[in-house]
């Protein structure tokens, strides 16, 4: 089975389909990608953007050019000499729209006697038999008892009840001509609920926190099979060399389901979207080449982070702060306990329900999941794997609450059996709880360095040393050779870009502090904590659109839920946010110290981009690259990172490079793309080259500026600290004593050998990637 040696994602819409792609693969083949890597293609909800809400897993999607579309794609790479690989989602499927989804639909008009009833996780008991539906408005609920649900009516000769335009069946013989709307409504297999119910009595399995996407059961080999047919055909008949698998800690056995996965397909390149939190590592009995690189992202990130700036960069964060909550760890408890106490209730009382079936029947049972599910240090267990962090979490929980110490110590032993109902659906959950009280929430409130709020990375892990980088990259080789490394993806919170613009702050935290005072008295906010976020994104992304800033900065806001949410817009201070962002394109001040800011990290965010990718690009893993990130790429959180791309820019700068310009580091970052093209192109000539790691010593007075290694017959030499580096005079006597052999910089065209001056190698570029002769 083909192995990639690098990858390229690649997001398919209804804008930019099979045959968009198919019309970039003689670029992408020049770029020198291995393996192209396609955003989900099963048949997604109408207008979909992203592909994760699947309707129908039978067929791939029609708007991005359905099945005939895919295989004109497939052949095109492959004729380029190309791989494919393809993001799949096993976890759920979209029900938000219920006609659109066959086997939802059945469920709705058929219930527990559906063909699908046991496809779909749903606790039919909790129900009363009947699915919960949490779709109704503010407006529509009855003021009065006895009163109907508004805009519902009944359409018997089509057998459908509407709610609005929303259109739902109705069960057989339910709906006679003498019956009001109430009694109809009665007679169904589904309950119509209020919107906000779903969050404490939903009674089927959802993800995270979104009710239109409904868990499916494939551990039950039925389901499994009716949700992989169409995915094994592609394996059949030569289309897909490589799967990934979306969210896998939703599945209630993801090690059987990858072992299943590897039997099917006979064995071709998996990659999962597991989320590893620092010194945690993917368990080794899993049928997988490994993650999507979340875990890379963060070490390339932090050997680039000033250590010496933490205290400062600390204090600025407790002086705007108005809460004494803001250390990480009590941070992140107290957004765990938001979320199991409010949006994922419902979640934590099934689990309770569990426990009370096996005799475990207390009123605080759940307050004692809950509190052990807030203090979990990682996002699942795979029991019996991982038993002592769960064991670790229960003692924590109990010194957070010791009033729970009792019911902790009864609901533990449960929670340990990793065959008891309730265990299985609490390590279904514990991820669903760290995504939504981590991801997002608590990185929209800290603030210190936000270039480290990024998925898979612990903020309170402020930086690396060098040593520290070179032997995760030696646990990444020896464990996980293939494991897929990331900088910048669609779940991204920022781009490698842009964070690497906001690290450069670590360099300058003094000039930081005082331009964000100054900031914060030109455009005030009520929650100057956020202020501190929100400006650092206006300084990462610029220069930027005005909308695209503003509706970064109201997303930010309501995802931190600090002042103002998504259900309870706090309309006063959301104006405040628009006049800061307006402030920093109008106001003379306030313009004038971004510029004077920019003008201070331009220069070093650039040489942490490029040492960044060329980082990612030569260390072990397979490297990939997201769509346009081989230019500059300044991109918030989605929907902004999932903008089209500039192909016609692209191809254009690869011509040139291509034939021989070695452009200058300038706005339009085609050096950067010569980086990218020169090691994808080693990457897949030289592939011998790449299976060692040794560091690579410097020594002179800037030593600590340098990151150096040699893969075997591939190495790299970069800057580290760059406004440092120049501030203290350059590299001086600094020198690096290269492995035995003749080098050939790709870049500058120079060759070197033995001991060699860092000034000598870098006098171009703040990276060199050579080549053994």
């Amino acid at each position: 089975m083909r192995m990639p040696h690098s990858t390229y994602r690649l997001q398919l819409t209804p804008e930019f389909t099979f045959d968009d792609a198919a019309a970039q693969i003689p670029y992408l083949a020049r770029l020198g990608v291995d393996f192209i890597y396609l955003s989900p293609i099963l048949q997604s909800s109408e207008g979909s953007m992203h592909g994760y809400d699947v309707v129908d897993v039978t067929r791939v999607d029609e708007a991005r050019g359905g099945r005939a579309g895919f295989e004109r794609l497939a052949t095109a790479a492959h004729e380029a000499g190309l791989g494919v690989l393809v993001d799949i989602v096993p976890n759920h499927m979209g029900v938000g729209t219920p006609r659109e989804n066959a086997w939802w639909w059945d469920v709705l008009a058929h219930g527990r006697d559906s063909k699908f009833a046991e496809y779909f996780d749903i606790d039919w008991d909790a129900g009363g038999g009947r699915v919960l539906l949490p779709i109704v408005g503010d407006d529509d609920m009855p003021s009065a008892p006895g009163e109907p649900i508004g805009h519902v009516t009944i359409d018997r000769e089509a057998g459908i009840l509407r709610y609005w335009d929303l259109e739902l069946p109705l069960a057989d013989g339910t709906a006679p001509e003498d019956a009001d709307v109430r009694t109809v409504l009665r007679a169904q297999h589904y309950r119509l609920v209020h919107w906000r119910v779903g969050d404490w009595q939903l009674n089927y399995r959802r993800f995270f926190v979104v009710t239109s996407l409904a868990g499916l059961r494939v551990e039950v080999p039925e389901v499994w099979d009716a949700a992989h047919a169409e995915i094994l055909s592609w394996v059949r008949e030569g289309l897909v060399d490589g799967l990934r698998i979306d969210h896998p800690d939703g599945l209630r056995d993801p090690r059987g389901y990858l072992e299943r996965l590897r039997e099917a397909t006979g064995g071709i390149y998996i990659s999962v979207e597991k989320i590893l939190e620092p010194g945690e590592q993917l368990p080794g009995d899993w049928a997988c080449e490994g993650t999507t690189g979340y875990d890379a992202l963060g070490e390339f990130e932090r050997v680039l982070v000033d250590a010496d700036s933490r205290a400062d960069l600390e204090q600025l964060a407790a002086r705007l702060s108005t809460r004494d909550t803001d250390d990480w760890p009590t941070l992140v408890h107290h957004m765990k306990r938001f979320v199991t106490d409010e949006p994922l209730q419902a979640e934590l009382l099934r689990i309770g329900g569990e426990l009370a079936a096996a005799g475990i029947d207390r009123p605080d049972a759940v307050d004692a999941v809950a509190e052990i599910a807030a203090s979990f240090p990682v996002y699942r267990t795979y029991l019996p794997h991982g038993e002592e962090l769960l064991r670790q979490a229960a003692e924590d929980a109990a010194d957070w609450r010791p009033d729970l110490g009792p019911a902790i110590e009864a609901v533990l032993p449960a929670l340990l059996d990793p065959e008891h109902p309730a265990a299985l659906r609490f390590q279904q959950t514990t991820g669903m709880i760290m995504a939504k009280a981590v991801e997002d929430r608590a990185f929209y409130r800290y603030s210190r360095l936000t270039s480290l709020n990024e998925v898979g990375g612990d903020p309170s892990v402020f930086s690396l040393t060098v040593d520290e980088f070179h032997e995760a990259q030696r646990r990444r080789l020896n464990s996980w050779p293939l494991a897929q490394t990331a900088l910048s993806t669609h779940d991204t919170k920022r781009s490698e870009d842009v964070r690497a613009r906001i690290t450069a702050i670590s360099e300058i935290p003094d000039e930081w502090a005082e331009a964000l005072r100054e900031l914060l008295d030109i455009a005030p906010l009520a929650n100057r904590g956020f202020g501190n976020l929100l400006w650092q994104a206006v300084l990462g992304v610029w220069p930027a659109s005005r909308q695209r800033v503003h509706d970064y900065a109201i997303k930010a806001a309501r995802e931190a839920g600090d002042v103002t949410t998504w259900t309870a817009v706090d309309t006063e201070f959301e104006d405040s946010l628009h006049r800061a962002v307006d402030a920093a394109f109008d106001h003379p001040a306030a313009r004038a110290i971004v510029t004077r800011l920019d003008d201070l990290i331009t220069e070093p965010g650039r040489s942490n981009s490029l040492v960044l990718k060329a980082m990612q690009l030569l260390a072990p893993g397979v490297p990939d690259v997201y769509q346009g990130t081989e230019l500059w790429d300044r991109s918030l959180v989605d929907p902004d990172n999932r903008r089209p791309v500039d192909w016609m820019s692209r191809a254009a700068a690869l011509d040139a490079v291509t034939h021989g310009a070695r452009p200058p580091i300038d706005d339009t970052g085609a050096v950067k793309l010569m980086i990218v093209t020169a090691a994808l192109r080693m990457r897949k000539v030289l592939p011998e080259y790449f299976k060692g790691y040794e560091p690579i010593t410097a020594a002179g007075v800037a030593a600590d500026h340098v990151i150096a290694f040699d893969r075997g017959g591939v190495a790299l030499v970069g800057t580290r600290l760059p406004r440092q580096l120049a501030e203290g005079g350059g590299w001086h006597d600094t020198r690096v004593d290269l492995p035995a052999g003749v080098w050939l910089d790709q870049l500058s065209g120079r060759e070197f050998s033995g001991v060699t001056p860092v000034a000598a190698l870098l006098a171009d570029l703040p990276v060199a990637m050579l080549v053994r002769r």
